[in-house]
């Protein structure tokens, strides 16, 4: 809020270098605030493929989280008015990359009811299949957000 009524101040003054300065500053905020928001639904999204690799299996409930936070996703990476998306192919790869660790930690905890460890659920699990799953499942769940 802030940074609205400094801009507010900088166009009534006339200071446009400024005022130009502060918008590349709340766009790149806002951005952040969008990649941290699908990093958290990445994480959730990867907990549960993490699990269902390991554990050979699914639940009803682990499907309606994948789902939930693939529909998330699309949605908090769609660009509403200028069409498009915040963060593109490569971008959404990183992302996952980024989310994987917590979401093995988070696995960890409640795969196999917590008997193990981060780094021997790691060893149960193809990480570059699950990553490749859940960037898969975002694109095709963003396809589906730009035909609606």
């Amino acid at each position: 809020m802030e940074e609205l009524f400094e801009l507010r101040t900088c166009l009534e003054q006339g200071r446009y270098i400024d005022a130009m300065a502060l918008l590349g500053e709340m766009e790149e905020m806002s951005k952040d605030d969008k990649i941290n928001k699908i990093r958290s639904f990445l994480v959730v999204l990867l907990l549960h493929l993490i699990k269902k690799d390991a554990q050979k299996r699914t639940t009803r409930s682990w499907e309606v989280s994948i789902r939930n936070a693939v529909r998330e996703i699309s949605q908090i990476n769609k660009r509403r008015k200028a069409g498009g998306h915040y963060l593109k192919k490569e971008e959404l790869r990183e992302t996952v990359q980024e989310a994987y660790e917590p979401a093995l930690d988070n696995a960890a905890l409640e795969a196999f009811e917590g008997h193990y460890s981060e780094s021997e659920l790691a060893e149960m699990v193809d990480e570059e299949k699950i990553r490749k799953e859940a960037l898969q499942l975002i694109l095709e769940g963003q396809a589906k957000t730009k035909r609606n």
